[in-house]
């Protein structure tokens, strides 16, 4: 007998309920998140998409989760990790950057013009980081998790998160002061 089916029937309802209520609360971020990591959108949908059948297969897992977000934001990660390496041995390209912007409809011309031009070096920045470094800046910047939740996502040292959060953003200040 599976773990699942020894669970009691309002149990696994409310961890099914749970999950999907986690998901639909985060599912902003993760695709935020997931954007950076893969290039494109096209292709952070799918890995959100992907990412969510993954916690649904194992949502029999969800009662013993201590960190529901960290753990939803981890298989995120290991998601998009896949999905960019499959596109980069596709030698696969990412769909203009247009797409992902919004364009305000109370600013003038030069001020969107302007806030596009800073959108994308900030994009071109954040894509220039290691790997390692982009994903610790973009689970904290768009996936708002502390530093010690990034640590349990990602499987590594508190330290080491530190230390590339530090040089991700040392990184990101010289290229966009170099821009200036």
């Amino acid at each position: 007998m599976t773990e699942v089916a020894r669970q009691p029937k309002a149990q696994r309802d409310t961890d099914c309920g749970k999950l999907e209520n986690a998901f639909a609360q985060y599912q902003g971020e993760l695709l935020g998140t997931l954007y950076y990591l893969v290039g494109n959108i096209e292709d952070a949908r799918d890995a959100l998409q992907e990412t969510f059948v993954k916690c649904w297969r194992h949502k029999d897992q969800v009662a013993g989760v201590e960190n529901l977000k960290a753990w939803i934001f981890r298989i995120a990660l290991n998601t998009g990790r896949d999905l960019r390496q499959t596109a980069w041995r596709r030698k696969r390209t990412g769909l203009p950057e247009d797409e992902s912007i919004v364009e305000s409809t109370a600013a003038g011309p030069m001020a969107i013009a302007t806030r596009n031009e800073q959108l994308e070096r900030l994009s071109n920045a954040i894509r220039g980081l290691r790997g390692e470094e982009q994903e610790v800046f973009l689970l904290r910047q768009n996936g708002q998790l502390k530093y010690e939740e990034i640590a349990e996502a990602a499987g590594i040292p508190l330290g080491t998160v530190k230390t590339r959060m530090r040089l991700a953003l040392t990184k990101l200040r010289e290229v966009l002061a170099e821009e200036e």
